[in-house]
Order: C-alpha cells, then sequence, then structure tokens
C-alpha cells in the first residue's frame, strides 16, 4: 500500500520526509527486519511505527507496544516475557507476556534506551533466534517482527556502556531518523496543512485556513516540543477560535520572554552537555557539534571546570 493511498487524512510527519525516503519507508516496511526509529519526543515516532507495521505484511494481526518507562525494572522481565504460575512470590496463575501477544504480529519497543540492562541479552537471543522463556516455564519459539523507538542519543549510550552493543547492531539493521521540525522548517506549511486536514477530520469539519499573520511567528518559532507542540497549538485555536481564518497565538514562551545574550545561552548549553556527559569531553563537543579544542577553549571563556 502506497502512503497516499488510504483515505484517511496523511499522519504529521509525512511531510517531514522527500518522496525518496518515504519510498524507502515502504520497501521496509514490506521487510522482515527489525526497524529502529531514532528521534526527539513529539517527532511523531509512534505514529510512524504504527504507519510501518500498518503497511507490512502483518497488518492483519496485532501491533503490540512495550513502554520501557511506564514498567517498573523489576516487573519488565515477567510483563514482556509473561510467567509461569509459581515462578515467583505472588505468581498464583500463569500470564501471557506482551511477546506472546504479538505471536504473528509486531512488538513495538518503545523508549528503549530506558530498557533495563538485565533484560537485554534476553532480548537479543529473541532477534536472533527468535526464542524465549517465559519465568519458571519452557522455552517457546517467537514470530514477531521487532519495531524500536529510541532517542538520538543510542549510540552514545552504547558507548557508555549502558546499552549492550550487540543488541544495538542486532537492532539497527533498518535505521529511520524523524527530524526535528526547527530542521524542516522548509517543510512547515505542508506539516500544517497536514494538521489542519487531520484535525478538521476529527471534528467533522473542513480543514480552517490559517491567518496569515500567524506566520509570522510560526516560521520564526523553534518547536522545541515539535509536531506534538505545533498539533496542540493549531488544536487550540481551533476549539477556542470556532471559524476561520485560523489565528494561534505564539506560545508564552516566546510572546513574553525576555530574550537572553548568546552568550549566557552557550555557557548555559556547554554546562548541560558536560553534565549529561559526566564531563566527557569528547562526548560533549560531539553533541554540541563542535571540536574538543573549541569546547575547551569556551570552557576556559566561561571559567568552567
Amino acid at each position: 500500500m502506497s502512503p497516499a493511498s488510504s483515505s484517511a487524512p496523511p499522519p504529521s510527519w509525512l511531510p517531514l520526509f522527500t518522496p525518496a525516503e518515504l519510498g524507502r519507508l515502504a520497501r521496509a516496511a514490506e521487510s522482515e527486519a527489525p526497524i529502529l526509529i531514532l528521534g526527539q519526543p513529539g517527532t511523531g515516532r509512534s505514529s510512524l511505527a504504527r504507519w510501518l507495521h500498518a503497511r507490512s505484511r502483518r497488518a492483519g494481526r496485532l501491533l503490540v507496544e512495550v513502554d520501557a518507562v511506564a514498567l517498573p525494572a523489576s516487573l519488565f522481565e515477567a510483563e514482556l516475557f509473561g510467567y509461569r504460575a509459581g515462578a515467583f512470590t505472588g505468581a498464583e496463575a500463569s500470564l501471557d507476556g506482551r511477546v506472546a501477544r504479538a505471536q504473528g504480529g509486531s512488538l513495538l519497543l518503545d523508549r528503549l534506551e530506558s530498557l533495563p540492562l538485565p533484560v537485554q541479552p534476553k532480548l537479543l537471543r529473541l532477534l536472533a533466534e527468535g526464542r524465549y522463556s517465559p519465568l519458571g516455564g519452557r522455552e517457546r519459539e517467537a514470530d514477531v517482527r521487532f519495531l524500536a523507538i529510541a532517542d538520538e542519543d543510542l549510540s552514545l549510550r552504547v558507548e557508555r556502556g549502558t546499552f549492550r552493543s550487540d543488541l544495538y547492531y542486532r537492532l539497527e539493521v533498518l535505521t529511520f531518523r524523524l527530524p526535528p521540525l526547527a530542521e524542516r522548517k522548509a517543510r512547515l506549511a505542508e506539516v500544517v496543512a497536514s494538521l489542519l486536514e487531520d484535525l478538521g477530520a476529527r471534528l467533522g469539519e473542513r480543514p480552517p485556513e490559517l491567518d496569515p499573520a500567524a506566520w509570522t511567528w510560526m516560521e520564526r518559532y523553534g518547536w522545541p516540543g515539535n509536531l506534538r507542540q505545533l498539533r496542540n497549538v493549531l488544536e487550540r485555536a481551533l476549539i477556542l477560535q470556532p471559524g476561520a481564518p485560523l489565528a494561534p497565538p505564539p506560545p508564552v514562551d516566546l510572546a513574553g520572554e525576555r530574550p537572553r545574550p548568546l552568550a549566557e545561552l552557550e555557557e548555559g548549553e556547554i554546562r548541560r552537555a558536560l553534565a549529561y556527559t559526566r564531563g566527557h569531553q569528547a562526548e560533549a563537543a560531539a553533541l554540541l557539534g563542535i571540536s574538543r579544542k573549541s569546547l575547551w577553549e569556551r570552557r576556559r571563556r566561561y571559567g568552567i571546570a
């Protein structure tokens, strides 16, 4: 099925990709290989994963989602693989895990970067051999297709040892990055049109027109919340300002915040990068997009130890 063949409004992330990129996504959807989706929160990662499943050979079967953050680490393995009665204290009845429920369909691992380390080797075996064991139970075969969502810094987590490299390389067979909205400002009009079409369809109305004056601030705004923030801005205006043209007000952080000096912003980001990497100079420089020498010079300028 081609991206344009559905009668439903197109997903909001669709205009962020070129036709060539969409073609690669469609071919990837039809394969059985694992797919890794990277990107910032709010860029449409879950929507893309569901789109890939809907265009796969397993579209008629379940897409079972697992959020590595929503489940406590101590319960994650039992929830993922299931358990037999008596496997541990309190396990009075057997429970099929998410893998068993996804049999014949797809398993979506969300926020993969937070996957507990003890579970990672068992997930690797499932990926490599198609086999797993419920807690206290016999080994089983699994017929599932893997989709995974992670932050863009997953490779850095591999370097720091908080995510297994062998599991990472198993999952990255087909990797797609959803760009932040700030990187695709040239496609903003297409994204807004897609969102308005979807919002109008959900409300049973024709897609509203956007007041040209709104573009004055929308085109220069950074959209830190990406598509999710843009959608919220448009939906709020659609509810509170019935009738066309639609004139959403700018977010509070743009309308009322006094601009900060560039030096202050730079110093703050350098401190954040160093804190995030626990003082690792090379990793901090890579995150900031500068050389190690440039980072060292800026640290000396701002007196950052």
